[in-house]
This record gives structure tokens, sequence and C-alpha cells, in this order.
């Protein structure tokens, strides 16, 4: 690895990792002179700088799956505070890390992280990696309910829904409490064994902690905005507006204040609404665009 120096930093390029004990023997020990460019496996998918995949790797007759979250571009001022503070996490990849150990730390179900590069320099340019284990065997909400609701009876399907909804509540409800915040707090964020069911806690896993943030004064803006992801979202098959309602409760408890609820309600209703007339509004973009 360089050294690494500010004027190594500004006028080279210095290598950055932190990685789990057995990612060399998946990767091998130059991983951070080959990963930028290694191609994934499958479910591959870039826009704007940035691309993640699915990587499966192979040693001793083991075999790691992860999800390989490469960042090509960063913007300039990131770059420039990396040369100069290179100890804080400026790239999306290390501030990701940082969250996902912050989550398993709290005792909150997230997959693991992996490995973590950073590139920085020369002249201010700055990239990242992060390897996340896949969650094997698991379904995100949007696809694992409405597939359950097709094998379950009535009946089988609420109790096994009521179950789930209480953990969904308690996870956002423990971020919250800490005033910490997902940002992107939709049903495809939460992850389930695709033959889960019976005791939950534990079960639900959260994922894509890149925009999570602390915000211990402006908490109520990012408490609605959360909530009404989560609520936009849930307007999938197998979700009823019981569902919902049971989900308040939980989330809301006992102790909590009815008017603060309320008005919890009345924001989270109002932001809701705007997210579906701006998707709305999207899709009729597209299809005027199609036809």
């Amino acid at each position: 690895m360089n050294r690494d120096t500010f004027w190594r930093r500004l006028t080279d390029r210095v290598q950055r990792s932190r990685q789990r004990a057995d990612w060399k023997a998946f990767a091998g020990v130059d991983w951070l002179e080959r990963i930028m460019a290694q191609p994934v496996t499958d479910r591959f998918h870039a826009k704007q700088g940035r691309s993640t995949g699915r990587l499966i790797l192979h040693a001793d007759g083991r075999q790691l799956a992860v999800y390989l979250k490469r960042h090509y571009r960063l913007d300039w001022w990131r770059g420039l505070l990396a040369t100069i503070w290179p100890g804080r996490a400026w790239s999306p990849a290390s501030q990701e890390w940082n969250h996902l150990e912050w989550a398993r730390g709290q005792g909150l179900p997230v997959p693991p992280a992996v490995a973590v590069g950073e590139y920085i320099g020369p002249w201010g340019r700055l990239q990242s990696c992060l390897a996340v284990e896949e969650l094997t065997g698991m379904l995100p909400l949007n696809e694992a309910v409405p597939e359950v609701a097709k094998r379950l009876t009535a009946v089988e399907f609420l109790r096994w829904k009521r179950g789930l909804v209480s953990e969904i509540a308690r996870l956002a409800r423990e971020l919250h409490n800490r005033r910490w915040f997902h940002k992107d707090l939709y049903l495809c964020h939460y992850y389930i064994p695709a033959d889960a069911g019976g005791a939950w806690r534990g079960k639900v896993h959260l994922i894509d902690l890149h925009r999570l943030r602390h915000h211990p004064w402006s908490w109520p803006i990012w408490q609605v905005k959360d909530l009404a992801q989560l609520a936009y979202s849930s307007e999938i098959p197998g979700v009823t507006a019981r569902d919902r309602l049971w989900f308040w409760r939980c989330y809301l408890g006992a102790g909590r204040h009815r008017r603060a609820g309320r008005w919890l309600r009345a924001g989270v209703l109002l932001k809701w609404g705007r997210y579906r007339n701006h998707h709305l509004k999207k899709r009729q973009r597209i299809e005027g665009n199609v036809t």
C-alpha cells in the first residue's frame, strides 16, 4: 500500500482499506488493485458514476457472495476533504461501512460488511468500493408479501403479517428513537427469510444504509419522510389499510401522546400523497415519451 502522506494524497494515489478477516482469502491480497475493474457475477446495475453487482467468490471449497458497490466519480469537494482530512469517512463506501457497524452494535439486523476501499488522489480525486455480504435465502418485502399471499389461507396470511408488521414497526422505532433515519425506508429495503414465519425478532433485516444519518435537531422532518416512504411503498398486493393501522399502533406504542401522534400522522399522510403524485407524474412522462 502507498505511504499515506498529504503530499502523496495530493499528487499521487493512496489506497486505504478495511476488511473482514476472511476477505483476502476470497478476493486475494491485491484485491484493491483489481476490484474497481473486476467483472461481477450478475445483477449488475450502473448509473451516474456508480455501480452495484453481485460477486461470487470461492476459496478452499467455500463460497462467499457479496454485493459490490463501486463509486467511480465522486464530487470534487469529497476528494478535497479526503485529501486534507483522510481520517474522516468522506466516501459513500466508508460511510455505509460505518453505518453498518453502528447498526450491528445497536443490535439491529443488517447485512455484514465485508470490505471497504478508498482511493484518494491525485488532485482531489476520490473513488471507493464496498462489499456487503448477500442475505442468502432472503427476499425483499415487496416481493415476499405477494408471494406468501398466494400460498396461505386468508387467516394464515393475516396471522403471518401481524407479527411481521410488528417487527417492521419495531425496527423503524429503534432507529427513530435514537434520532437516526434511513432516508430510503421503502419495503424493498426490508429483507426476510423466504420461509420465515412465527417469531420475527431478528429475522427482518434492513439494507442499503448509505443514506443513514443522525439528526438530533431536525428529526421530525426525517421521521415524517421515513414513515411516508414506507407507507407509499406498502401500496402492493397483500397489504391492506388494516395492516397500516396495525403498523401505526405498534410504531407509536402505548405511551405515545395522542396529540403528537395526530400531528405525525397528518405529516405522513401529506408527504405520502406527494410521493404518490410525484411518481404518477413521472410514470406519465415516461409513458408519454414511449408512445
